[in-house]
């Protein structure tokens, strides 16, 4: 009934029915497609395909179902706009899923054209949220046409254009119908022809290829993959080929659930550019600050189970909630001392008539208050810090790449690196940068052994100890079992207590029902604390992060950050996130051009490098 959401890719594929738990066969048959991707082209840095069978109870759990297949969710909503309008507006709206309140009685107004920026920590129910109302769980108008980006394109023989291509024709037809039938049922002078005529006249079937390619190009397709059959792409290629259609057909209301974490840092830049002049209305679910700030009008923010309003973008959002925040606090502690005034004084009245008369008054400006409601303390978000182990220096040359070729195939055709020099230490904060396919995870796994150069060396100390964080480690997790018996089972021999696993899980901010619902239920962000934790335990002297921010909430990455600079071991870090590398990084280094080269700047200016660059192209 529900799609999967990017809660966790991992379980998207799940819910597809294409990947169980891992077995050793299954990894084997993932490696080995991932070279033969890699051989084609398409890079390896996103996950493959493996059509193989899991249980009913995960995919049902991935798909927020039952047992017979009816939505966990639970909405009410009333409509309080008119049924016409572009403006949609549901009051006493709730969300309920697995019997925990996520919204109570709140408002869902969303105004057409705006970009809303959804915030909220992880486990508070955006992801939910999206799929309730792509799923008109809410009363959305039925010309109100709704896209949720939260599964890839499906497998098919059709390349990426021609898939893009073929769903804009089926888009037209759709209109063609729906504007017959409005006229059929309502006459020429409904309103709501005039919206569905306008998009007819904007779509243009003449110019749907050309609009598409550049769209895909933008994406990071090439000339030859932006022709390769769906059914040959790794998943995150068919996520690219999926926003590529909803960025085409640019439905009334588009639902985007973390579409960076699919993407490039180039991508990601195309992305927000492009996103700036989307004149739609969008709800956007990014735990990247920069993001945020370039594309989104609006924010919600997701808190104590209501939906408040912002208007601007991240940064506007903070400086007006620190406003509103500190305001409040001030009106708090002044009643506060009020009330313990007029208690006070009530309490020492004793029975003198004049003091009993002045007691009963000022009883009566307390009840008043209390009638009016007592302000409230701020309500603090539950901010946690985490770190890594510390460890013992290891001296220099740590880790190390001496005139490193490597290919999948063996090739010298296929090379991805020739005559590689590159090494880190201890004190290193390296940031690996560079387009999707360049081999940047291929480096991370020639760094742990996983894949042996085809020439040159590679060097290792004696002591060291690699923990390999990666964009799909959430894979390793069994999403049958709660994240406290997932650890105790795995770590039989640390420890059998309960309530030691309770505290190292609530040292990575997973707490409460977090750590006994079953995993295939918590939010991508959730899935990757239990891996941080996981990783934490194994104490490693260095560190390979491949994409570590997917899914991880806004202060959970400003955590991240102050444990990757506190940590006295060594850090490779791959990541799309602008903020967090700016945070961490001493060393940016550019995979292009089947070799690795030093940024002699700050990641901001790289970023404009790649605008630059774009422009220049004609990309944006």
């Amino acid at each position: 009934m529900v799609s999967a959401s990017k809660a966790a890719r991992q379980a998207k594929r799940v819910a597809d029915g294409k990947e169980p738990k891992k077995t050793a066969a299954s990894r084997a048959a993932s490696k080995n497609a991932s070279k033969a991707s890699s051989v084609n082209g398409e890079g390896d840095d996103e996950d493959t395909n493996e059509d193989l069978e899991v249980s009913d109870e995960v995919k049902k759990l991935t798909l927020q179902e039952d047992k017979d297949g009816i939505s966990d969710r639970v909405t009410t909503g009333v409509l309080a706009s008119l049924p016409a309008s572009r403006d949609v507006k549901i009051i006493s709206a709730s969300l309920v899923f697995h019997g925990r309140v996520l919204v109570a009685d709140s408002t869902l107004e969303i105004n057409y054209a705006r970009r809303y920026g959804l915030l909220g920590e992880n486990g508070c129910g955006k992801s939910t949220l999206l799929k309730a109302i792509a799923k008109r769980e809410f009363p959305f108008p039925e010309h109100v046409d709704i896209y949720l980006l939260n599964e890839g394109a499906p497998l098919t023989e059709l390349g990426a254009l021609e898939w893009v291509v073929r769903e804009a024709e089926n888009e037209l037809a759709r209109l063609e119908k729906l504007a017959e039938e409005i006229l059929e049922r309502d006459g020429p002078e409904s309103p709501l022809l005039d919206e569905i005529y306008e998009r007819q006249e904007g779509m243009d079937p003449s110019t749907f290829h050309t609009r598409a390619s550049l769209i895909l190009t933008g994406l990071g397709f090439n000339k030859k993959t932006i022709h390769k059959k769906t059914k040959d792409m790794s998943g995150g290629w068919r996520m690219r080929v999926a926003l590529g259609k909803a960025l085409f057909v640019k439905p009334s209301l588009l639902l985007l659930d973390d579409p960076t974490a699919h993407l490039d840092l180039e991508a990601c830049v195309w992305l927000e550019e492009y996103m700036k002049r989307w004149d739609r209305t969008l709800i956007l679910v990014s735990h990247s600050m920069d993001f945020l700030n370039g594309v989104c009008t609006s924010m919600i923010d997701m808190r104590e189970k209501q939906l408040m309003y912002y208007g601007g973008n991240y940064d506007s959002y903070m400086k007006t909630r620190t406003e509103q925040e500190t305001n409040q606090a001030k009106a708090y502690d002044k009643q506060q001392e009020e009330i313990k005034h007029i208690k006070k004084f009530i309490a020492s009245a004793g029975t003198y008539a004049n003091l009993v008369r002045q007691a009963k008054s000022r009883q009566k400006i307390l009840d008043k208050m209390e009638a009016d409601g007592f302000i409230q303390p701020v309500h603090q978000d539950r901010v946690f810090t985490f770190r890594f182990a510390d460890v013992d220096k290891l001296p220099p040359p740590v880790l190390a790449l001496d005139d490193v070729t490597f290919s999948y195939s063996g090739k010298k055709e296929d090379n991805l690196y020739e005559s590689l020099d590159f090494g880190v230490d201890m004190d290193s904060r390296t940031a690996l940068v560079g387009p999707n396919g360049v081999g940047k995870s291929t480096l991370l796994r020639i760094f742990t052994g996983k894949l042996s150069p085809t020439s040159g060396s590679v060097s290792r100390h004696s002591h060291l100890k690699l923990g390999m964080y990666s964009q799909h480690s959430a894979e390793q997790l069994d999403l049958t079992k709660s994240a406290l018996d997932f650890v105790r089972d795995k770590y039989t021999s640390v420890s059998q207590d309960y309530q030691y696993w309770r505290q190292q899980l609530g040292r990575y901010g997973l707490s409460g029902e977090g750590q006994t619902a079953k995993m295939a239920t918590l939010s991508e962000g959730q899935k990757s604390r239990i891996v941080f934790a996981l990783l934490a335990i194994e104490s490693p002297n260095m560190l390979l992060l491949d994409e570590p921010t997917n899914g991880l909430d806004i202060p959970t990455i400003d955590s991240l950050a102050d444990a990757i600079n506190a940590f006295s071991g060594g850090v490779v870090v791959v990541s799309h996130d602008f903020r967090l590398l700016d945070k961490i990084a001493k060393q940016i280094m550019v995979c292009e051009n089947k070799t690795v080269r030093r940024w002699e700047g700050t990641i901001g200016e790289y970023k404009k490098h790649l605008q630059k660059k774009m422009i220049a192209s004609g990309a944006i």
